[in-house]
């Protein structure tokens, strides 16, 4: 018996066909990204552009906005360099309790936020733990003179519950890579010469330089929209501690659904531009590392 040949030979897939899939996931993306994302474009398309601006330029709106992307941007970086450390540790070494930290990581996952930021105030207010240890009489509050430092309720305290919810981001996103990474690499640059600081800078940094990227993006992407884990710890006073997603929280109370969306149309541009600036410089750096010593790819 002869086998006829076949021009196109059909290939076994575990999931649906390209077609399939692909309608199944715009589909989704549609239904619960795109869709909500249209309405809030729409709903501030409804005022012209000096409307528009005069909502977004508001001085506390501004304050809002430079409070809300300044300390995300601010703890992300903060986070990149501790989640690094902590990931760190948790691959390399081994430890009493390492089991029971690698399980809190998690934490800030689980716990609801409004939780996460009413326990953060009853730490840092001024009659808290740790806050009562940096105000006028506390161990610290000498330091930083008379009136010592207050946490809560100030752009600190709201630093400080950014870095709090983002700071799973970045380990998570480091620590596969450091488990794949052998440590014969270290080895070699130690034979070599290398010292530990060089080892680090010129052999681990550039292959963990991605997943910090990746992780920093992740950490910002979730700090710049929290609320429930801020609202607590910042006061809320205008000018000084209010949050960008609470001025949307505000005009929707005062039933002015243009300008929430108004602000939250800022908000979504502003995200993006920053997120696209960071895969952009994930990119640059990916294409620096495949470049030939020569300089050609």
């Amino acid at each position: 018996m002869i086998a006829l040949p076949f021009p196109f030979k059909r290939r076994f897939h575990v999931l649906p066909g390209f077609n399939l899939a692909l309608g199944y996931t715009i589909a989704y993306l549609s239904l619960i990204v795109l869709l909500p994302l249209s309405a809030v474009l729409f709903k501030t398309l409804t005022l012209s552009f000096g409307q528009f601006w005069d909502i977004i330029s508001a001085p506390r709106v501004v304050a809002s906005f430079k409070l809300s992307f300044g300390a995300s941007l601010i703890a992300a970086a903060i986070n990149v360099v501790f989640g690094l450390m902590l990931a760190w540790c948790l691959v390399r070494y081994r430890f009493p309790g390492k089991k029971l930290i690698d399980a809190l990581v998690d934490l800030p996952f689980a716990l609801p936020t409004a939780v996460a930021g009413i326990a953060l105030t009853a730490l840092y207010a001024p009659n808290g733990w740790i806050g009562s240890l940096f105000a006028p009489g506390g161990a610290f509050g000498a330091l930083f003179g008379e009136q010592g430092l207050k946490i809560a309720f100030t752009p600190l305290g709201v630093l400080i519950a950014l870095v709090f919810i983002g700071l799973p981001f970045v380990v998570r996103t480091v620590q596969p890579i450091l488990e794949d990474l052998e440590t014969e690499l270290e080895e070699a640059a130690a034979s070599l010469g290398a010292q530990r600081w060089q080892t680090f800078r010129l052999v681990l940094l550039p292959i963990l330089t991605p997943a910090l990227l990746t992780g920093f993006a992740l950490a910002f992407a979730r700090a710049v929209g929290e609320y429930g884990s801020v609202i607590f710890i910042a006061g809320n006073m205008p000018m000084v501690s209010e949050i960008a997603p609470l001025m949307i929280i505000t005009k929707l109370e005062q039933y002015d659904y243009v300008g929430a969306t108004a602000i939250a149309l800022a908000m979504l541009i502003l995200s993006f531009v920053l997120l696209l600036a960071i895969n952009a410089l994930q990119g640059w750096q990916a294409a620096q590392r495949t470049r030939k010593p020569g300089g050609k790819s």
